[in-house]
């Protein structure tokens, strides 16, 4: 018998906003990548990259011992970054509901840095091209038209699951990785309180 995942407890913008400004501020993680952090992100929050997360969760786990909300675009990676530390024994997990877009849709306070496209319209451009070009090459090549049927299966397994292969491949180029986030710099972060990686 399987089991359904739980539902991710979820915080809306507007009490996170209340929270902050009643000096109850959660330890706030935002588990994009790094370049999209650069780009924007809350005030105070730390840039802790999803694939970096579930892959030294035990380790972020002894750090984090208050209220922690997570963060991402939309809500899609915060909820697997909720489970990844959910798994781990870590309590007192949210994640923003709507994600950075629901927040900025409220006019809250938001650090902005170098533009950069976010992951999920990066992924639409690359998938969108490849299937483009599978297609109009199938005229002379017909057997491309795989291709197209292959990017639309990983595409339908990607929405289903929740999950995205090609998102996780084009988050590790140098494009995405923006400024150094090891996970000695975050944990010392998280130690100390430090807003210096915070980008507040």
């Amino acid at each position: 018998m399987t089991t359904t995942p739980a539902t991710p407890s979820t915080l809306d913008a507007a009490t996170l906003r209340e929270l902050i400004a009643a000096g109850r501020t959660p330890r706030l993680l935002d588990v994009r990548t790094p370049g999209e952090f650069e780009t924007s992100h809350i005030p105070g929050s730390y840039n802790v990259p999803l694939d970096l997360l579930k892959e030294h969760r035990e380790e972020l786990r002894r750090h984090l011992d208050e209220d922690v909300v997570l963060i991402c675009r939309s809500g899609a990676r915060a909820a697997q970054a909720e489970q990844a530390l959910a798994g781990a024994g870590l309590p007192n997990l949210k994640v923003l509901d709507g994600g950075i877009m629901a927040w900025q849709a409220t006019h809250a306070p938001i650090a902005h840095g170098r533009p950069r496209w976010d992951l999920e319209r990066q992924v639409r451009l690359v998938a969108g091209s490849i299937v483009l070009a599978s297609v109009l090459g199938s005229v002379f090549v017909p057997q491309l038209k795989w291709v197209a049927g292959f990017i639309g299966a990983g595409l339908t397994f990607a929405a289903v699951t929740n999950t995205c292969a090609m998102g996780m491949l084009l988050g590790k180029l140098p494009y995405n990785r923006g400024a150094s986030c090891d996970l000695d710099t975050i944990v010392g972060q998280l130690r100390g309180g430090s807003t210096t990686g915070r980008r507040a």
